[in-house]
């Protein structure tokens, strides 16, 4: 049996006519730049985010990018951060000239360690960007309640979590200051190519954001920002309107789907070979990725590609050990519980249609690899 890490044609099949009716609808109205869908779909995910405001734009990092811009960030400041991540989160802060700081993760939830926050925070800190990673939200209240007693930002990198909600029922993207989203392709809610959003509660904030994405413009030639040209375009928010349709039912599927998984792996006793993500009862972890800590995770890997099973490593080299980052002055050893999950952690497919079989297949397969060995 082969099993795909995603499998995205599953998914297109399913929905193909209405993907299709979508970009006729485009094509036909010959509107491609900041039309009536592009506001559509911005309604819609303010809406399912439960805030006031949502800005589309042309990919994840440049929601990243544009959230530092909009509250003036830049060189001499510094923003905290997790180290645990995909480069775009780090690189925006570095590229407007401003400086990561790393914060270790919490072991448990791969995300940052609202614990260690307070002593990594400065006189040039502006703001907090914790990432919602693989599907589950940070432990955002401590990181709220920090940053408001040294009255900074908070900017959530919820680019893998679009329907996320923490213990308290706030929707990923809602409790910052900012949100940031992602509809790069292998998202749980994907276009067909780069694609991102911006949510926000703050109205200034959003015609900044508004102005930012278009050259600064609000109005024809007249430019009172230096912005860039940010927009998303109205394909994708077309196929994304008709995809938002299903995002709920394709989210209860990852769940069942990562509670399957951890139902198999107890019946198996690999549970001394594998740490399980958890399952937060009075959370919504909307599993973008399942992510196990596995044993011998380099040879599992090679193991489970000589039989067809799709994975990946989330992420093999933490971001202040990166060679864009030395000037940062950070050394092995720095962040430990990072450096650990980078050679632990191995992403298994997770996707909606994931069949039962399959995931069986891949269960029996990580079995077989442990079979008769010692942790």
């Amino acid at each position: 049996m082969q099993v795909p890490f995603l499998d995205l044609k599953v998914q297109y099949a399913a929905i193909k006519d209405e993907i299709r009716r979508a970009i006729d609808e485009v094509c036909d109205s010959q509107q491609f730049i900041l039309g009536s869908r592009v506001r559509g779909l911005e309604d819609e995910i303010a809406r399912y985010c439960t805030i006031r405001h949502a800005v589309g734009v042309s990919s994840g990092t440049d929601a990243l990018l544009l959230a530092l811009m909009a509250l003036g960030i830049g060189r001499g400041d510094e923003v905290v951060t997790t180290p645990y991540t995909f480069i775009a989160t780090a690189a925006s802060i570095a590229r407007l000239g401003a400086r990561p700081v790393f914060v270790d993760i919490d072991p448990a939830r791969f995300t940052i360690d609202p614990k260690l926050i307070a002593d990594r925070i400065t006189e040039r800190t502006r703001a907090i960007l914790p990432v919602h990673l693989f599907g589950r939200c940070a432990e955002m209240e401590p990181i709220l309640k920090l940053a408001a007693e040294h009255k900074i930002a908070v900017i959530e990198d919820a680019a893998q979590a679009l329907g996320a909600e923490d213990e308290h029922g706030r929707r990923a993207g809602s409790m910052g200051v900012l949100g940031c989203f992602s509809f790069y392709p292998t998202k749980n809610l994907g276009g067909f190519g780069d694609g991102g959003m911006i949510v926000t509660g703050d109205s200034s904030l959003a015609t900044t954001l508004l102005a930012l994405r278009n050259q600064g413009s609000t109005s024809k030639y007249r430019h009172f920002l230096m912005g860039g040209n940010f927009r998303l375009d109205e394909l994708q928010a077309a196929l994304l309107i008709v995809k938002l349709q299903s995002l709920d039912q394709w989210t209860q599927q990852r769940i069942n789907n990562a509670e399957r998984y951890n139902a198999l792996f107890h019946e198996r006793g690999l549970e001394h070979l594998l740490r399980l993500p958890e399952l937060p009862k009075n959370e919504r972890h909307v599993f973008n990725q399942y992510v196990v800590r596995a044993s011998r995770r380099d040879e599992l890997s090679r193991f489970l590609k000589s039989r067809t099973i799709g994975h990946d490593i989330y992420y093999p080299l933490p971001l202040h050990l990166q060679a864009c980052f030395k000037d940062l002055g950070y050394k092995e050893n720095d962040l430990a519980a990072s450096e650990q999950a980078a050679r632990e952690a191995l992403a298994l497919p997770i996707y909606p249609e994931l069949t039962v079989p399959m995931q069986e297949y891949v269960v029996d397969a990580i079995q077989e690899f442990y079979g008769g060995r010692s942790s």
